[in-house]
């Protein structure tokens, strides 16, 4: 089926009798006939529900939703975007190894694996996305598990050459994660160019209305893991809190997220709520039509600004001449997304006036969703960072990102007008 089809018709599929749309399974418990049955469950000898801490069924018609969208053989919803990114490393990292990750990365993300899981014993060494892979090649150490990027960078706009970095990993025997929000899969899709575990914020895009918080992390199914045993023990030598299991030599294909599921969400517990999920579960299936035109928009506010004599600079990889034109085009051939950094003449003080005085366009946290926003990173997303690491993101100190939603064009650049006026 086709990306359209796929987000209405996949997922859920009602037998005889069933409702049509997709259930809420809005209970923490699931009953069965015989403790022989239950203990066979907490024993993974057989597939089911018992505790919506691990596993809930409407989470995992969505999970499947989104893992056919990425062409994936398994995925799990977590309970937002930057846990679908703690699971994704820790899944396969504990202390005493190492992550390479892209410095573009958001803010959040950021922090997550350079501060948060420092102190839980993980290193990091932050890359130059666009340095030459001999450059990187450096970064990568004999503990290195994981290489991680976004394949369209918060707020930076960097479009990831990922055929580069899926190459660079997979020379060190590791795999490739990366997270994919502002594409979606829609516009993008990393496993065809080697990626092999791919996240998302559905907070963003997937859901599209800010409604819900959630993420989703997917497994392509292509990194053998079972082939390097001593760089990856938690998937290949046996899990003793459970009978001593080796989840490469059960589950195969679907050993990572198996031991995600089991392991981390047993443990840790974000899971994202039925609620959620249902709630992404109806964004998602509008995702292809609002993402048509978050870019159309896009594409014609960067043109507007680009032509402004009060805007300093525009950055959005749809515009000829920019930086990333030419990856955005092999990787993102029907559009990036709806985001566009750009800066003012007057600085920091002029990007203050200017957001202040929009009237429709809202100054929010928020990103990526129907409708228009605006933030001024250094100030709010990313202000745990210093000058240095926020030159590194590439944030600079007048950058604003604007969110374009799906309102009429001509009523977003009239916003944008006044307001520059």
């Amino acid at each position: 089926m086709k990306k359209e089809t796929i987000c209405i018709q996949s997922g859920w599929k009602p037998k005889n009798g069933e409702a049509r749309v997709l259930p809420i399974y809005q209970s923490t418990t699931f009953k069965y006939e015989s403790s022989e049955q239950m203990g066979r469950l907490f024993d993974l000898e057989e597939s089911g529900y018992f505790y919506t801490r691990l596993q809930n069924p409407t989470n995992d018609f969505v999970a499947q939703k989104i893992c056919e969208l990425e062409g994936g053989v398994a995925a799990m919803l977590t309970s937002s975007g930057q846990a679908a990114n703690h699971y994704a490393v820790f899944n396969i990292c504990e202390a005493g190894d190492h992550v390479v990750m892209s410095s573009t990365v958001y803010g959040g993300s950021f922090n997550l694996i350079t501060c948060t899981m420092k102190k839980m014993g993980i290193e990091c060494t932050v890359v130059d996305p666009d340095a030459p892979a001999q450059e990187l090649e450096k970064a990568f150490r004999d503990n290195t598990k994981c290489v991680f990027a976004e394949t369209i960078a918060n707020p930076a706009l960097v479009v990831l050459d990922i055929e580069k970095f899926a190459k660079l990993a997979h020379t060190h025997q590791v795999p490739l994660i990366v997270d994919n929000t502002f594409a979606t899969p829609i516009n993008c899709n990393p496993f065809m160019w080697g990626a092999d575990i791919v996240t998302h914020s559905t907070t963003k895009y997937m859901d599209g209305h800010a409604m819900a918080v959630g993420g989703c992390i997917v497994d392509s199914g292509n990194f053998d893991w079972a082939a390097y045993p001593e760089k990856f023990p938690g998937l290949c030598t046996p899990d003793e809190s459970y009978h001593g299991i080796v989840y490469t030599e059960k589950f195969g294909k679907a050993a990572y997220i198996t031991k995600a599921t089991s392991q981390l969400m047993r443990d840790l517990g974000s899971i994202q709520s039925p609620q959620n999920a249902f709630l992404l579960n109806v964004g998602l299936e509008t995702l292809p039509l609002r993402m048509e035109r978050h870019c159309y928009n896009a594409q014609k506010c960067a043109e507007f600004l680009q032509s402004h004599e009060k805007v300093a600079w525009v950055n959005y990889p749809g515009l000829p001449g920019n930086k990333y034109y030419e990856l955005a085009k092999k990787y993102m051939p029907n559009g990036t997304c709806g985001v566009i950094s750009f800066g003012l003449k007057g600085g920091r003080e002029a990007a203050a006036k200017m957001m202040d005085r929009l009237e429709m366009a809202a100054i929010v946290t928020h990103v990526a969703d129907a409708r228009t926003s605006v933030l001024h990173p250094a100030s709010h997303t990313h202000r745990q960072m210093n000058d240095e690491q926020l030159k590194e993101a590439g944030v600079a100190p007048d950058l604003i990102r604007l969110s374009v939603g799906i309102e009429h064009i001509d009523d977003i650049i009239a916003d944008l007008s006044q307001s520059l006026a």
